[in-house]
């Protein structure tokens, strides 16, 4: 597993910083988001450090797959049945942590632009 020691979420799959989780596995660590949006509202995240979307690559893209994955177990095993799954990437797009992740968000009527979530 590669971290980087000074990322925050590096920090959290590691266990220096307390989270709520709701999903682990071998390649992926989900948890409760600080600042939820909607009533479910995860984070997942892979272990291995990837700053962001851009930065996917034929090598680290089974760690996308492998959190798409871990996201539909979530949802059977909590009767999700409807959610969105949001990725940022780069600071411009509201990414706050520079580690790839994607916020399930679930529980509310969602419509549809900036605001339709807040």
């Amino acid at each position: 597993m590669a971290l980087d020691k000074d990322c925050l979420f590096c920090r959290i799959i590691a266990g220096e910083i307390p989270s709520a989780k709701v999903y682990e596995d071998e390649y992926v660590y989900a948890f409760k988001d600080i600042e939820p949006i909607a009533p479910v509202h995860y984070l997942f995240v892979p272990k291995d450090h990837i700053c962001c979307a851009k930065k996917i690559t034929a090598e680290n893209s089974a760690a996308v797959a492998k959190i798409f994955e871990a996201i539909s177990k979530t949802a059977e095993a909590e009767n999700i049945e409807s959610f969105r799954v949001i990725n940022n990437c780069g600071e411009d797009a509201g990414q706050s942590v520079m580690h790839l992740h994607f916020h399930m968000v679930a529980g509310k009527k969602m419509g549809w632009g900036e605001q339709s979530l807040g």
